[in-house]
């Protein structure tokens, strides 16, 4: 079981250019042939910000890991993604983000065992100080069922 006191831990920041050569190869990546990726200022694919979830944490970096909260990284699935877009994000925009713990519950599952979710929000704000996206990420724990 996770303790619910990791509600509104803090899971530390990075921060991105947005670039024209990026939004392109992204788009490859998943398979996006609409034309309007070629143009001059190609707009980012919705789940383009999500490609920073696979970068290193930065030296240094403040904010705790997931290790850190006490979850059993063997036994964790990503369960779910959404986007809330607040605003717009253009080529040139260098983004920054924060992210935080933001809801924890529990469900038994059908096998038996319990079933921990973890939903994470990361706030992305433009160089303008506004900010354009809420990513929430949920991430399920599972335990092992009792024998």
């Amino acid at each position: 079981m996770v303790d619910k006191s990791i509600i509104g831990t803090e899971m530390g920041g990075s921060s991105m250019l947005v670039e024209r050569g990026k939004i392109r190869e992204f788009a490859k990546a998943i398979l996006d042939d609409n034309p309007v990726y070629e143009t001059e200022d190609p707009p980012p694919p919705p789940t383009f910000t999500m490609a920073m979830a696979h970068w290193p944490a930065p030296q240094g970096g403040q904010g705790a890991s997931l290790s850190k909260l006490g979850l059993d990284l063997l036994r964790v699935l990503h369960a779910g993604q959404e986007y809330e877009y607040l605003g717009e994000i253009k080529v040139g925009d260098k983004l920054s983000t924060r992210s935080q713990i933001s809801d924890l519950s529990e469900k038994e599952g059908k096998r038996g065992g319990t079933m921990t979710f973890i939903t994470s929000e990361t706030t992305f704000t433009n160089q303008r100080g506004e900010d354009v996206l809420i990513a929430r990420t949920i991430l399920v724990q599972t335990s092992k069922a009792a024998s």
